[in-house]
């Protein structure tokens, strides 16, 4: 009798009309979890190696990456086919641990070499077949198969680490083709023996945070047919960018010192075997002979490592992420990119929050995003606002929408500066003549000391009055400066500052930075050829500072600080460099929401 019950049981749960009947379901256009998806324990998980089409660990055999995927068992039972939400990742077997001396000394003169640094071996960890159970608890229940890869030389990835060059972007290019149905899929690392992705629909989406989020741009550069949809989170879209700043030596902020080959380090935990190599050819060949801490300037390595070059044949739907108060990977990064997949007519959106590295767009925006480019159902959200900013007492998930960003009603207001060193001098609407003040460079100061200080020769600051009404800042600041030195090289640093600081217990991080810039007066001519300075001459600087979108309260005061060597930034060299700056040919530019006639000050 209970073998009868247990056919019958049977017959009715595993009936393949039954199964038939099971899929993606959609509310309101988005994803909904379907039970038959969200169990967590009967879920397949398994792993496999992409051949690719590259070989950078010089064994003549083409690099294979190493792949895991995520997908539930029903996939298994009956001919139903997924979209794929795929991550690749440096990360996911392990890093360098903490070895001293591993960033570039900093403490050094302009243009000169620093020392030698220390390296460690990275000690690779994980275990086979789960590479990471990033995004699976997410995804998976609402209809989507995820797939994570070793990017390529980490991990049990074939290959070489290069931080940005090719075989970045063709790794998951080569993961991205076998989930749409390439024969390159293999049960091993070596062998013969093929992997079919036949639970794949060939739709892939990419996303993730930092180096995971710079991944999905790589991919997309490639125009690979089956990537859809990317949403990059804080991603870095130009190594140079990262590393230097219009022409300046510059690190990201909580790292100083480090740069690509410190990074190379940092996430090499490949083969062990053949790590000698990699590291001869890549870091110290390729990246030594490129990066050039000497100058800061843009040059063919660069180049090559910067994404916006790379976008012609780009066309999966962007929805990019960032903070504005990112300091380690900035948001010059993403608007730069989103502003690029604009002018191609690329479908296109951007959500901004304020605080720092990190953040993903609220699940909902993400799931109508995936929705429509991985499932094809039409729930217009290509016709939502194209911007989504997190208001500055606002949660993450509650962003305000605008047409675009910037918002489409900010413009350009221009402030003079008039003087006051060692003290206060003035933002105005009025220019001044004939004026010039000097400062003098001593790194051991920081910038928050410098902005909060109401009398020192270590740095230049001129106030707005006081507002009378709040400001929309929107969009990237700019200033034009006519700066001479005393010697020739120097650092030239600008903070944008909101005043009164405010450094009690419940300071936000929007209180007192609004945006900063860096720049390199050797590099006043041209970005990829610096040259020395005359001391005594003036020179003409004309740069962008980082893209905020900032509403800055009534009562406070604007403060452009002018200083030289950046504490937390910028290479340390001897105090003593005096900077004159030419006050008469030197302007703040301002994106102001409603132009100049929203700028209230108090009588």
């Amino acid at each position: 009798m209970l073998v009868k019950i247990y056919a019958l049981l049977s017959l009715v749960l595993f009936s393949p009309a039954l199964f038939s009947q099971v899929g993606p379901v959609f509310k309101d256009g988005e994803a909904q979890i379907v039970p038959e998806f969200n169990n967590k324990k009967s879920w397949i998980r398994e792993d496999l190696w992409v051949e690719t089409e590259f070989d950078t660990d010089g064994d003549g055999v083409l690099d294979r990456m190493y792949v895991d995927v995520t997908r539930p068992a029903i996939t298994d039972s009956i001919d139903l086919k997924l979209p794929v939400i795929y991550e690749s990742s440096p990360y996911y077997s392990g890093v360098q641990g903490n070895t001293p001396g591993a960033f570039w000394d900093v403490r050094h003169e302009l243009g000169e070499k620093a020392g030698p640094r220390a390296s460690s071996p990275v000690q690779r960890t994980g275990e086979r077949p789960i590479i990471s159970n990033s995004e699976i608890d997410r995804w998976v229940p609402r209809g989507y198969i995820v797939v994570h890869s070793c990017s390529p030389g980490t991990g049990l990835s074939d290959g070489v680490p290069t931080v940005g060059g090719d075989n970045e972007s063709l790794g998951p290019k080569a993961v991205i083709e076998w989930l749409g149905g390439k024969d390159n899929g293999y049960k091993e690392r070596t062998g013969d023996e093929k992997v079919e992705a036949f639970w794949s629909t060939g739709k892939v989406g990419m996303m993730g945070t930092s180096y995971n989020g710079t991944i999905p741009l790589a991919a997309a550069t490639t125009g690979v047919e089956g990537l859809k949809a990317i949403i990059p989170i804080a991603p870095n879209t130009s190594y140079y960018h990262y590393y230097r700043s219009h022409g300046l030596v510059r690190s990201p902020g909580g790292y100083l010192g480090e740069d690509i080959d410190v990074l190379f380090d940092f996430i090499y935990s490949g083969d062990e075997s053949k790590r000698a190599y990699g590291t001869a050819k890549i870091r110290d060949k390729e990246m030594a002979n490129g990066m050039d801490r000497e100058t800061g300037d843009y040059n063919e390595f660069w180049a090559g490592r910067d994404y916006i070059n790379d976008m012609e044949p780009m066309k999966a739907a962007l929805l990019m992420s960032h903070g504005f108060n990112d300091w380690n990977v900035m948001p010059e990064h993403s608007y730069r990119i989103y502003k690029a997949a604009k002018e191609k007519g690329i479908p296109h959106m951007i959500y901004y929050h304020q605080n720092g590295h990190g953040g993903p767009p609220p699940l909902w925006l993400m799931n109508k995003w995936f929705t429509k480019y991985l499932h094809g159902v039409e729930n217009d959200v290509e016709s939502l606002p194209k911007s989504w900013i997190v208001r500055e007492e606002d949660q993450r998930d509650q962003p305000t929408s605008y047409d675009d960003y910037p918002h489409p009603d900010a413009e350009e207001v221009v402030m003079y500066l008039k003087p006051g060193a060692p003290a206060y001098g003035e933002l105005s609407f009025e220019p001044t003549k004939g004026e010039k003040e000097t400062l003098v460079d001593n790194f051991s100061f920081s910038g928050n000391a410098l902005a909060q200080a109401e009398y020192t020769n270590h740095r230049l600051m001129y106030l707005s009055p006081k507002l009378s009404e709040p400001l929309h800042i929107s969009g990237e600041a700019s200033v034009k400066i006519r700066v001479s030195s005393n010697k020739e090289a120097a650092n030239l640093s600008v903070w944008l500052v909101s005043l009164p600081w405010n450094s009690g217990r419940r300071t936000k991080i929007t209180d007192n930075i609004i945006t900063r810039g860096w720049a390199d007066p050797q590099n006043h001519a041209s970005l990829t050829e610096s040259e020395p300075l005359e001391p005594g001459e003036f020179y003409e600087l004309d740069f962008t500072l980082q893209p905020d979108d900032q509403v800055i309260r009534a009562g406070q005061q604007i403060g452009l600080m002018i200083f030289s060597s950046d504490k937390e930034y910028t290479l340390h060299p001897d105090p003593g460099t005096e900077l004159t700056i030419d006050l008469g040919s030197t302007m703040l530019r301002l994106p102001i929401v409603g132009g100049e006639e929203a700028v209230k000050f108090e009588e």
